[in-house]
């Protein structure tokens, strides 16, 4: 029987009082009459529910529900005024590129899917209807009203999303392709659905006057605006973790799987998505209730408290910071990659910076191995041309020995791999992923000769990866450079601290602290992103008294605003009287 303290439903205490938060379609169809009711229309003008939706909500259910409760005099829907289909796949085309995977992040706006004809029209309905309840929904519904008597914003975590894609559930932003492959929809959404809602949820999310959680179709939920902006205010505060995710993959293992008291019905547990706050989710507590929502709203509502001037002047409205866990215990190789240059990303996919990236080993099994930088006297020509082979002959395996090195990975272990070195994790590895976040742009040269987990080969972006290799960061200079870089900094009573990188190509700077009793820490002005990568339990506390105490465990990551400045982490509970760590992250400003 498996068992596990790691906290895998985190949240932020808002409001004690649970009725804060109203739960189901009838509780909530009852705060909004009464809303409404409570804002009558001016003369000549209609009321107006408008619902601004993020894609993927389930229109269907939502429309079907306050239509029901509510029976308004009209409903339009914002998808019905779209532009053609066809029209909008032309649109998109560009910025999709041909390839299935990557694209080219742009400037769409929801704005550009309205058919402006019809959308005229349906203002002009709008006026009409003088005196009655008109119910707008949908992605853009804000823009077909601007003047809405009342703003919900329904709001969907990206996990979900994913989820969705992956059951056929939902088709893309103005598309019909609810039969295609989850991977083509979620590269539509990622280069232009969920960056067009973002920029629409900047303005709306504002200044909603209701929030709708619409995560669980069985169990939406619905807070004032006002709650939803206490809550990211509270969060802004204090010490805080997002909801970890996980899911299988071909190389995958089974540390988490144990060391997490995780679900057994897939094969393995490959990725642990820990800190990415465009894809994780917050939960915001209300007595019982738990809101989710993404956790980016977060980084919008609250960018210079959260990152620190410095970090927000560089990186704008992104959460730079990466956390997540690669496991490969009883599983196998990762692919063999490469993340593009700067100017690389930039040019070809529009990125201001690239994914810079490091490997800390959370845990190693007798044998482990990380596979880093080339050989010396390596042939690269040679190399291309075999990996090209092996793309094109499965008879013919790409020999990964002769080209690069493969280091032994002992437990604390840190690897340090800068953009444009090839590099993988090998199996038996639980590794702590400690990287800058620009998502999916990791090159694959070689994937070991398998199939993904839907028997299909997985992609392989070898024009792409063979552009970026840089043929110098061989042997002698990995060693020198990006394994195990640790340098002694500071000491106190009870506790000593290591600096462990980054590379100085990238911008994280890493900090290690061994600890057996009370350590200082201060933000200085910059959001701070740590694990516990030793100790059963520690504490995080301010000097002050200014945010509660805040337990974490084991493996757990949290983020620690720049706005807290001091803190204090220490061992609690069950690691009293033993040595722990933490791993820190930052920005080097």
């Amino acid at each position: 029987m498996r068992s596990s303290n790691y906290d895998k439903f985190p949240f932020v205490p808002v409001a004690a009082q649970a009725d804060a938060c109203q739960v189901g379609w009838a509780a909530i169809a009852g705060v909004l009459q009464a809303a409404l009711a409570a804002q009558p229309a001016a003369s000549g003008q209609p009321v107006v529910l408008a619902v601004e939706c993020y894609p993927g909500t389930g229109l269907r259910q939502l429309r079907q529900a306050l239509t029901q409760a509510l029976q308004p005099a009209r409903c339009l829907v914002a998808g019905d005024l779209y532009r053609p289909t066809a029209d909008i796949d032309a649109m998109v085309a560009g910025p999709l590129t041909d390839d299935p995977v990557f694209g080219r992040l742009n400037g769409l706006t929801i704005s550009d899917f309205f058919d402006a004809e019809k959308l005229r029209a349906a203002q002009a309905e709008l006026a009409a209807a003088a005196g009655e309840l008109v119910l707008v929904l949908g992605t853009g519904a804000t823009l077909v009203c601007p003047d809405a008597t009342v703003v919900v914003y329904a709001d969907l975590a990206r996990w979900e999303i994913q989820l969705r894609q992956r059951r056929g559930e939902i088709a893309n932003l103005g598309s019909d392709n609810m039969a295609e492959k989850a991977s083509l929809k979620y590269k539509r959404a990622f280069f232009v659905d969920w960056r067009a809602a973002d920029r629409l949820k900047k303005q709306v999310l504002p200044r909603a006057d209701y929030l709708l959680d619409t995560n669980d179709p069985t169990a939406p939920k619905l807070i004032s605006g006002a709650d939803l902006r206490a809550g990211l205010a509270a969060a802004v505060r204090r010490p805080f973790r997002v909801v970890p995710f996980f899911d299988p993959g071909v190389w995958g293992g089974q540390w988490m799987r144990e060391k997490f008291d995780l679900p057994d019905g897939p094969a393995n547990y490959a990725w642990g998505f820990d800190c990415v706050p465009e894809e994780n989710s917050l939960l915001l507590g209300f007595g019982e209730a738990r809101v989710e929502i993404p956790s980016i709203n977060l980084v919008f509502a609250h960018p210079r408290e959260l990152l620190g001037e410095a970090v927000h002047g560089r990186f704008g409205t992104e959460f730079p910071i990466r956390f997540d866990f690669l496991d490969t215990v009883g599983g196998g190789n990762l692919s063999l990659q490469v993340h593009p240059l700067t100017e690389y990303a930039f040019d070809k996919f529009g990125l201001a910076y690239t994914q810079d990236e490091s490997y800390y080993m959370l845990d190693a099994e007798p044998g482990a191995s990380v596979y880093l930088g080339l050989k010396e006297d390596v042939d690269f020509p040679a190399m291309v041309a075999d990996l090209q082979l092996a793309q094109a002959d499965s008879t013919a395996p790409f020999p990964a020995a002769k080209y690069v090195n493969e280091f032994p990975a002992r437990k604390h272990d840190h690897f340090l791999i800068p953009a444009g070195t090839i590099h993988c994790s090998g199996a038996n590895a639980m590794v702590l992923e400690i990287s800058a976040t620009p998502y999916i742009f990791t090159f694959k040269l070689w994937d070991w000769d398998r199939l993904g987990l839907d028997g299909r080969p997985r992609p392989i972006h070898l024009a792409h990866g063979a552009a970026n290799i840089q043929p110098g960061r061989t042997t002698a200079w990995v060693e020198q450079q990006l394994v195990n870089q640790i340098q002694p900094v500071a000491s106190g009573e009870g506790w000593r601290e290591e600096r462990t990188g980054l590379h100085e190509r990238e911008f994280i700077e890493t900090r290690r602290h061994w600890f057996t009793g009370l350590v200082p820490h201060h933000t200085n002005g910059g959001v701070q992103v740590l694990n516990l990568v030793q100790g059963a339990e520690a504490i995080v506390e301010s000097p002050s008294g200014d945010f509660e105490p805040y337990v974490v465990h084991y493996a757990e990551t949290f983020i620690v605003p720049a706005g807290v400045g001091a803190y204090t982490i220490r061992p609690h509970g069950p690691a009293l009287g033993t040595e722990c760590a933490t791993m820190k992250a930052y920005v080097r400003t």
